[in-house]
């Protein structure tokens, strides 16, 4: 396949409109079931790989999973009655794949393991994708029967290419905004199997990825890679990628643009496959905070949630801005995706903005103390119990805390521990000024949870909610993986207000009676 046909694909993704969402700041709701059978096909995946696949599960009605019933009903019964669904888009909206790549140089297979299994399902056709994955995936099939690279072989530990992750930038200021989407450039990232790139397979390496370049760079008549990208492993679990990553080709800076903001991102760093979707959860997050709040953003990879509240006009009450923003995160490697990203931010933000590397497991109220809003986005698995367990008993701790007017002492305890000193020691602040947990000792009133997790999220709610310490004041669901019976949740919960009982007056009723006996 030529430069020229690489994007015969557009002929297979017909444009078809189901309550999708446009590329707008603010989402579409779409809340009813679909009412005929024709309404469900339309909406159908309508993909040759179903089924052999693992990565779709649900065929039909892809504008409403099945979980969203059972969501709207759950949230109901805690006083929830408008929970809403956006359903986004349904095609190609995939923008970041990781893929096995199996088979043999003639015939490379580069798709998802088989369900419960290691054999490799090739997916040229995947309707998730967005399309010009499919195309730079078609792309790098040429080029391995070209240079004879020998995909991985699980048994014996040999072959040349292992993984390929391919990530989609949408974000083009050359291009007019409805056509960014659909002419997006695709990171390349080789996963070759070897220490570095001087072992014995170094020249296939090198040749493949000039095939890439040549064939989709920016002198063909078509522009479809962003750079190319190869990382290094040898390991034999099932890790996709090594530590040790090299620029080849291309563009070494990846940008996106979503919640208002240019983000920047490392092969290595965690990115949302849903772009928009992401995008759509974001400027529905903004509305929730308050001018004024400092917040804490725990598991904050980049920091992209914590940034865009920090440059968000519904952000403001009467001119005021955040106060300041603080991301935890555990990986080490965002800290330079996130030192990139505050580059482009806006000159005028007065907003103290800083990053640690930190485990928020770990003494979780050493983050969330002297913050108005904590917002969690956990991994699948759910809050850490450790985190759960402070968030619950903010009350108790907050009660304690008044009671002994020790406040400032606790801080100046808490600075001493090692890994308050560690996180200090590799965290990045935007500015000078004093962050609020140095001058007060403020809990946090609200707490913004974004679950990718629909069980695991249950349980956390809850257990927050049994505790008494907090009720549940909105719920939204976004459909970040169409085909599948998933569902992303923004929850917004607010600190239960506990009444206080009236003094009883001073006549006692008994004392009254008897009077009048007399």
């Amino acid at each position: 396949m030529h430069s020229s046909s690489l994007f015969s694909f557009g002929a297979r993704y017909p444009v078809i409109t189901c309550r999708v969402s446009p590329p707008t700041s603010t989402p579409v709701v779409s809340l009813p079931l679909p009412s005929s059978s024709s309404e469900s096909l339309a909406c159908a995946l309508q993909c040759p790989h179903f089924q052999s696949c693992s990565g779709c599960t649900q065929e039909f009605n892809l504008q409403r999973p099945s979980v969203v019933d059972e969501a709207s009903g759950f949230f109901k019964r805690y006083g929830v009655e408008d929970f809403t669904f956006d359903s986004c888009r349904l095609w190609g909206w995939r923008c970041r794949a990781k893929l096995a790549v199996r088979g043999t140089s003639d015939n490379a297979l580069i798709g998802l393991y088989q369900e419960g299994t290691h054999t490799v399902v090739d997916i040229p056709e995947c309707k998730a994708h967005h399309p010009n994955i499919n195309a730079a995936i078609e792309l790098l099939r040429e080029g391995i029967k070209v240079f004879d690279v020998v995909p991985f072989d699980e048994d014996q530990g040999t072959g040349d290419l292992r993984y390929v992750q391919m990530a989609v930038t949408t974000h083009s200021t050359s291009l007019r905004a409805p056509e960014r989407y659909k002419n997006g450039k695709v990171q390349v990232s080789l996963v070759w199997n070897s220490r570095n790139e001087k072992s014995y397979n170094a020249d296939k390496l090198q040749a493949l990825s000039s095939y890439l370049w040549r064939k989709g760079g920016p002198n063909c008549k078509f522009h479809l890679i962003h750079s190319v990208w190869a990382n290094f492993q040898t390991s034999t679990n099932n890790i996709i990628f090594g530590n040790r990553w090299r620029h080849l080709l291309g563009e070494r800076d990846f940008w996106e643009h979503v919640g208002g903001i240019d983000i920047s991102l490392d092969p290595s760093s965690f990115g949302q496959a849903n772009t928009r979707a992401f995008d759509s959860l974001l400027w529905k997050l903004h509305k929730y905070v308050p001018g004024g709040s400092s917040v804490a953003d725990l598991y904050a990879g980049a920091g992209v949630i914590g940034l865009s509240l920090a440059t968000s006009r519904k952000c403001r009450q009467e001119h005021r801005l955040l106060t300041s923003v603080k991301c935890i995160e555990v990986n080490k490697e965002a800290r330079l995706s996130f030192e990139k990203t505050i580059q482009r931010l806006p000159n005028s933000l007065d907003c103290s903005i800083t990053w640690h590397h930190a485990d928020a497991s770990v003494n979780p109220l050493s983050w969330i103390i002297g913050t108005d809003v904590v917002v969690v986005d956990p991994p699948r698995r759910g809050l850490d119990a450790s985190l759960r367990q402070i968030l619950e008993s903010v009350p108790s701790i907050e009660k304690r805390m008044r009671s002994s007017l020790q406040s400032s002492s606790l801080n100046a305890k808490e600075e001493k521990r090692p890994w308050i000193l560690r996180a200090r020691e590799l965290s990045v602040q935007v500015d000078n000024k004093l962050t609020p947990e140095e001058n007060n000792n403020n809990l946090p009133q609200k707490l913004i949870y974004i679950s990718c997790g629909w069980e695991s999220f249950k349980e956390d709610c809850k257990s927050l909610l049994s505790s008494r310490a907090w009720e549940l004041e909105k719920a939204h669901g976004f459909n970040f993986f169409p085909g599948t019976d998933s569902i992303e949740v923004l929850a917004i919960f607010k600190r239960r207000v506990v009444m206080k009982k009236k003094k009883k007056s001073g006549i006692k009723k008994v004392g009254i009676k008897k009077v009048r006996a007399k």
